[in-house]
């Protein structure tokens, strides 16, 4: 089983618990542990592992502004996307039990795992969105629940075009966002 993705949220990009989990993913894909794709903007920094299946958001802190040589210690991971190409075949997030649907501790999630899956363990979204226009143009279906901090992105053509929330049960997820958990 995976690690808690969740620990992971509020660390830099040098920390050990971040390059244990990298470590222990590479272990399950068989591949080797490359330097990211890092991708620098005045608000944020993205570390991609593309071979992994899975990108690191960092927000800088304490009004550093990312620029050539980059500070890891400035950084703090906001959020974690965990792509359909992530090496794990079944991993595990943790759940706030009073806050989900029905009283479980954790949802597990595997390459399968679809939108009536979620909403049958996490609930009604607290928010969604997409689906609209022709299923050439529209963007995939996605439901965020904000106390578990768990965002999904849902592909295929269950998710895309007219009818997309009737068919979206049936559809798998493409992209999982962790985040923190946001109090009501």
């Amino acid at each position: 089983m995976a690690p808690d993705i969740q620990a992971l949220l509020g660390a830099n990009p040098s920390a050990d618990s971040i390059t244990v989990f990298l470590k222990d993913l590479a272990q399950h894909s068989n591949t080797s542990l490359t330097a990211p794709e890092v991708k620098s903007y005045s608000d944020a920094v993205y570390f991609n592992y593309n071979p992994l299946g899975i990108s690191f958001l960092f927000i800088p802190q304490n009004g550093y502004k990312p620029a050539k040589g980059l500070k890891r210690e400035h950084l703090t991971e906001d959020s974690l996307l965990a792509f359909s190409t992530y090496p794990m075949s079944k991993w595990c997030l943790s759940l706030s039990p009073e806050a989900s649907a029905s009283n479980v501790s954790s949802i597990e999630i595997s390459l399968t795992t679809t939108g009536k899956d979620f909403v049958s363990c996490l609930g009604e979204p607290d928010r969604k969105g997409g689906g609209a226009g022709p299923s050439s143009g529209s963007i995939g279906i996605w439901c965020e629940w904000s106390k578990h901090g768990i965002m999904v992105e849902f592909g295929g053509d269950e998710a895309r075009g007219p009818q997309a929330w009737e068919r979206g049960k049936d559809a798998m997820w493409r992209v999982i966002t962790v985040f923190s958990p946001k109090q009501e």
